[in-house]
């Protein structure tokens, strides 16, 4: 005892504790965590279908002059490192990428890539880092619970997106697309990579059976027949104001003018 006694006044003694305290902070976590389920999607086998030296081949000539030849990213353009497979099949899929042109947000616009070419540049990404991998289609076949994918919706997208996904307008110039002609596979990815100012959905957040439910709700939204007349864009009170406004008010002033000169 009188030796422990001795060593525990000695200068270093608190930085072997603190040494050994880290040591079994760190083993524990490592054994003890949860398995980060995006980070295993990574190695889904959509995400191996293509080929990763193509891939790369593909990134040189067509995006390394934004995000760099390593795809560590520039002022011009994010990291790459770790976004997986399905960020790049969201943003190449949907004609967002290849950027032509620098703005404040990848629009949506005609796909620049093959289907075999947007494989190869998913695998050639997905070996930089872990991260989420391209789902199945079970995930976002639009088989989910509509009811419960409209709840969900309302409480994690609508403030952005509108009730029915008809979009809206965020600060700064930039906006939340519209949903609609939007392949479901697509609003999956959407969810699980977070694109632009849109926040991750990863599988903690909403489960896939929950993102599936959310696909779901959109698909029928955008076949339901509008039995009220025209939609007016689905955009709510906005646009119905705006047509009261201008229609009502403008037909009230044309009939006001119309019975002065009556009177007249």
């Amino acid at each position: 005892m009188s030796f422990l006694a001795a060593r525990r006044r000695h200068p270093a003694a608190i930085f072997v504790v603190l040494l050994l305290a880290l040591v079994f902070t760190g083993g524990a976590y490592a054994a003890l965590a949860p398995k980060d389920a995006d980070a295993a999607s990574a190695s889904a086998p959509a995400a191996s279908s293509g080929d990763a030296k193509d891939g790369k081949e593909l990134f040189l000539a067509n995006c390394a002059s934004c995000h760099g030849t390593n795809a560590t990213g520039s002022k011009a353009g994010p990291s790459l490192v770790g976004v997986g497979a399905a960020a790049v099949d969201f943003q190449v899929g949907t004609g967002r990428m290849p950027m032509t042109q620098p703005g404040v947000q990848a629009a949506r616009g005609k796909v620049q890539m093959t289907p075999q070419q947007t494989k190869d540049l998913a695998a050639y990404v997905a070996a930089l880092g872990p991260g989420p991998g391209i789902p199945d289609s079970k995930n976002w076949n639009g088989e989910g619970d509509v009811a419960r994918g409209g709840e969900l919706f309302r409480v994690n997208c609508a403030m952005c997106h509108n009730f029915v996904g008809s979009g809206g307008a965020l600060t700064r110039g930039k906006y939340a697309p519209k949903l609609s002609n939007v392949s479901g596979k697509h609003i999956y990815e959407a969810m699980l990579t977070g694109p632009q100012s849109m926040p991750v959905f990863n599988d903690t957040n909403l489960s896939p059976q929950d993102k599936n439910d959310v696909v779901s709700y959109l698909k029928y939204v955008e076949s339901e027949a509008n039995t009220g007349g025209h939609n007016l864009g689905n955009l709510g009170p906005v646009t119905e104001g705006m047509f009261a406004w201008t229609v009502g008010i403008g037909l009230m002033i044309g009939a006001a003018v119309w019975l002065g000169r009556k009177a007249a």
